[in-house]
């Protein structure tokens, strides 16, 4: 093999296994991405909350649409538990990560029960609440 090609073989190789998936479809941006967590998310969300809540309307949960950005317990025509009414709380990607991880332990005395433990699904369903669909 001529010597002066050999340094650049891994430069070769990592640029092929970069490009080849890519020209085929397999690499993602980020936003596509983004928009398959929230694909995830809106399935996870269904199987998972859909039983009190729901986006669009209050169900034995409150309903979720625009959550992002609200303050915990002012969403109109739910009845909120004293708890989550007093518990200063600002919804993001953060306080419903944590929230979601236990609410009883983020706001002792809260109606809400079901926790999500599994980190890449609490993801999932925070950028389905996050995306266009929910908002």
């Amino acid at each position: 093999m001529n010597k002066t090609i050999l340094p650049f073989l891994p430069v070769v190789a990592l640029a092929a296994a970069i490009l080849v998936p890519a020209a085929r479809g397999g690499a993602q941006t980020a936003p596509s991405a983004a928009a398959n967590s929230a694909a995830n998310g809106a399935r996870l969300y269904q199987a998972k909350c859909g039983g009190c809540h729901s986006i669009a309307a209050n169900k034995v949960g409150p309903a979720h649409k625009g959550v992002f950005g609200r303050k915990a317990g002012m969403a109109p025509g739910y009845n909120y538990s004293p708890a989550i009414r007093g518990a200063n709380i600002t919804w993001n990607a953060t306080t419903l990560d944590q929230w979601l991880q236990g609410p009883q332990k983020m706001v002792k005395g809260t109606r809400m029960f079901l926790s999500v433990p599994n980190p890449t699904e609490r993801a999932a369903i925070i950028a389905y609440l996050r995306s266009d669909a929910a908002k």
